[in-house]
């Protein structure tokens, strides 16, 4: 690397791999440097608990991912990137062996609900569902530096949606559909009451009706390596085991585009404390198992679906995110989402046997053990669980953040998504990518769109760096 690069990335998660793609199909020189040995971030997959049991260690199912403007204009599928979709994208079991479901078909959620409210939500999801493209290119890029496609339907989304989750699910009668939409929030560890929160459920659930809620074959790495795979094809570089301390350990290049937290970008970039107040909000416990048979939910629609939520009520979901966000303690009853992969990609596991992957919310750095807590929500809605563990591995907030340094505290969303940070990612400004250095630039999931594996936060950072090459050229 004689001569000058023109971008450097610094972490190779979702968010910097896109930036980095981009760039390159841009005709720009590129360069990513990751500090772990392998490309991936919050999408890995590795054999956390016996041999041939493969399980990603943070996201599994990916409806922001199979959606994503920036992942579907790449050849992802050339670089071995497939989607498995369960009969079900979700489902949310109760307590009398019946489940709430979130279907690719609008009727079947509909009826999940109950008489008294299906007719309340295919009014709610009808006027979005055919427009679903043209509105996920409006809100996942950044809507405030450009015009978006469809105005109107932007504009009635955000009625629908600016406002908390609480009194979006005024609109249904009965808990059940409640309980769905309070844990469709849950996914971004959101108080209910939170501004925008109404928007959070509704995305997740029209994700799920217009492309579904699918895993990737072979794990969540494979997302990794299919943008790698087609950055080195651009002729960009990726380099592991390169952890980067501050901007002298980097080549030299025109504009440097971190894949990290605000805080660790200040520092690495000398900002001070340019990003002191960027808050980070709670964690979570995450439970890693090997099985030998499939989850027996009581619920017939649990064993159909890709991602189970079990609660069960709207109360509890709100009793269990209040008392990890706001409460500084570990719910006695966790709110839990769960993943079973191997339903749809046998692979996974051993023939015969099964991943599964479950996790419920606690305090930000918190250091105990909730694997009672899990085990013991499980077996209220899938009795003998227990008895199909072969291993289990378990990772906290310590741990979690020893495994990714973007979740500070064990925060998996790379910093708290309520309030006006939810919106306004990493701080109020019309310029979120850029930094107090002109040539420094930030495109994790600090920046909108926000959390997910969707590659849209580096897809926008990506523009945001072209166009200050192409003023500097």
């Amino acid at each position: 690397m004689s001569s000058m690069l023109d971008v450097v990335v610094v972490g190779a998660g979702p968010n910097g791999l896109t930036a980095a793609v981009e760039l390159a199909r841009r005709g720009r020189s590129v360069a990513v440097f990751e500090a772990r040995d392998t490309v991936g971030g919050g999408a890995r997959t590795e054999e956390l608990t016996l041999p041939g049991f493969r399980h990603d260690p943070c996201s599994a199912a990916h409806p922001l991912g199979f959606a994503s403007p920036a992942f579907s204009a790449l050849p992802l599928a050339r670089y071995g990137l497939e989607w498995l979709h369960a009969p079900l994208p979700m489902a949310h079991p109760f307590p009398d062996g019946t489940a709430a479901v979130l279907s690719r078909s609008v009727a079947e959620t509909a009826a999940s609900f109950g008489p008294r409210d299906a007719g309340a939500y295919r009014r709610l999801v009808a006027p979005f569902v055919p427009r679903w493209d043209r509105l996920v290119r409006d809100f996942m890029a950044l809507p405030l530096t450009a015009l978006p496609r469809d105005p109107v339907t932007l504009a009635r989304f955000g009625l629908a949606g600016l406002p908390p989750s609480t009194w979006l699910m005024r609109r249904f009668r009965d808990d059940r559909a409640k309980a769905l939409f309070a844990g469709l929030v849950a996914h971004v560890i959101a108080p209910l009451g939170g501004i925008a929160t109404g928007a959070v459920g509704l995305v997740f659930a029209l994700a799920a009706h217009t492309g579904g809620w699918p895993v990737a074959r072979g794990g969540s790495q494979a997302i990794a390596d299919a943008l790698a795979g087609h950055l080195r094809d651009l002729g960009g570089r990726v380099h592991t085991d390169f952890e980067v301390k501050r901007l002298d350990d980097l080549p030299p290049a025109r504009a440097y585009v971190f894949d990290t937290s605000p805080r660790a970008l200040a520092r690495i970039a000398g900002l001070g404390r340019a990003y002191e107040g960027y808050r980070y909000g709670a964690s979570v416990f995450k439970i890693d198992y090997a099985l030998d048979g499939p989850v027996p939910w009581t619920a017939e629609a649990a064993r159909r679906a890709g991602t189970v939520q079990v609660g069960p009520g709207s109360k509890d979901i709100a009793t269990a995110l209040r008392a990890a966000s706001r409460e500084g303690r570990a719910p006695d009853k966790p709110f839990l989402i769960t993943v079973q992969p191997s339903l749809v990609d046998p692979g996974r596991a051993p023939e015969g046997k099964h991943v599964f992957w479950a996790y419920g919310h606690v305090p930000n750095g918190w250091d105990g053990d909730l694997t009672d807590a899990v085990e013991r929500q499980l077996e209220r809605f899938a009795p003998g669980f227990r008895d199909l563990v072969l291993a289990r591995a378990t990772a906290g907030p310590p741990q979690l953040a020893a495994r990714n340094a973007n979740y500070v505290g064990g925060d998996i969303a790379c910093g708290a998504a309520d309030g006006l940070q939810l919106l306004l990612r990493p701080r109020p400004s019309l310029r979120p990518y850029r930094t107090a250095h002109p040539a420094v630039f930030l495109c994790s999931s600090a920046t909108p769109p926000g959390p997910g594996v969707h590659g849209m936060s580096g897809h926008n950072a990506a523009k945001a760096v072209w166009r200050w090459l192409r003023t500097t050229a």
